[in-house]
């Protein structure tokens, strides 16, 4: 179609400090055949009253009980009636001409997802006068091999590897229902949208990178949220996300490049999760041999801890830093 219907799903939860600005960061788009799903989460400040002062009959208010970020995105699903999606954090910005430029890219090609660049500040900053995430570089390119892509994404080339936030994507919706609703039996997780991506990515025919259109990406310094992702049950959930990918992935492909970049999730997981969830560390090393003999053990803190690792091992190092954190 030459004008699609764009539909923007916006899961809003608390999010009554912001919003507003969402909001008119999606209104204020150079491209404005839109529809905005906003999803009340079950907030229990003013967020509804926030979008209900908007006066755009585009917009567009769906409530549920509060059930997290991945149910409320498939709750706005079930709403939409666009050709493409746009999902966008309730506390993110989009550039006022990011939704025209992705929509051109995929004009022709209509079952690629476009992919741009996102640029993180923090609220105390001016998002305009930052620059893109440098991690992203040798990440973000178009491509007709989706797979390859991916393996790339997570480190295949050997030089570590990245992520992409979600809102940078503009998807196909027909590429949307070919991957599947999103997984509500991994949530909480730290990467519900990584999973959900991973099935949207491999069921597109590749990718359009629009350098020109950018994210951003809104950052906290929120030290209860990242308690909460290292509970036992979100780090088994990150455990069977990672899984997940692996079926997703191995579906494409089962090279080696393959195999090491799903073992190499695993095995980050298996140190971090070690000596505190000893047992679900075994469980995961376990399923690491099953992909091959890999031996690569990231050990976070710097190269004091890297040098102790290669002399202790890394199980000893990791009983060494909790130790040392828990003072």
């Amino acid at each position: 179609m030459a004008n699609p219907l764009i539909s923007v799903i916006i899961p809003a939860y608390n999010a009554e400090k912001y919003i507003g600005d969402t909001l008119n960061s999606v209104l204020s788009q150079t491209y404005a055949h839109l529809e905005i799903i906003v999803v009340n989460d079950g907030s229990t400040d003013e967020t509804l009253a926030k979008v209900q002062s908007f006066s755009d009959d585009r917009i567009k208010i769906v409530s549920q009980v509060n059930s997290g970020a991945s149910s409320a995105k498939q709750l706005g699903l079930a709403h939409i009636h666009g050709e493409f999606v746009q999902y966008l954090d309730a506390d993110d910005l989009l550039s006022e001409d990011k939704i025209e430029v992705q929509v051109k890219a995929l004009a022709n090609h209509p079952h690629k997802i476009a992919v741009c660049s996102t640029v993180h500040f923090h609220t105390n900053e001016s998002y305009t006068e930052q620059l893109p995430s440098p991690y992203e570089d040798g990440f973000l390119y178009s491509t007709d091999d989706p797979a390859s892509f991916l393996i790339n994404l997570w480190g295949g080339n050997g030089q570590g590897g990245s992520m992409i936030q979600p809102n940078a994507f503009l998807t196909p919706a027909a590429v949307i229902e070919k991957a599947g609703p999103w997984n509500l039996t991994i949530s909480p997780c730290a990467d519900e949208d990584g999973e959900y991506f991973c099935r949207a990515i491999l069921a597109s025919d590749g990718l359009v990178f629009t350098p020109k259109a950018l994210n951003y990406y809104r950052k906290f310094d929120n030290k209860n949220s990242l308690s909460a992702l290292k509970s036992y049950q979100s780090l088994l959930n990150l455990y069977r996300s990672t899984l997940l990918k692996a079926d997703a992935l191995f579906a494409h492909t089962r090279n080696e490049t393959a195999k090491f970049v799903i073992a190499r999730q695993l095995i980050e997981l298996a140190v971090s999760t070690y000596p505190k969830h000893a047992s679900l560390s075994k469980q995961i090393r376990q399923e690491v041999k099953k992909l091959g003999n890999y031996s690569y053990t990231p050990i976070s803190g710097g190269p004091t801890a890297r040098k102790l690792s290669l002399l202790l091992g890394w199980k000893l190092t990791r009983l060494l830093q909790s130790i040392i954190t828990a003072k």
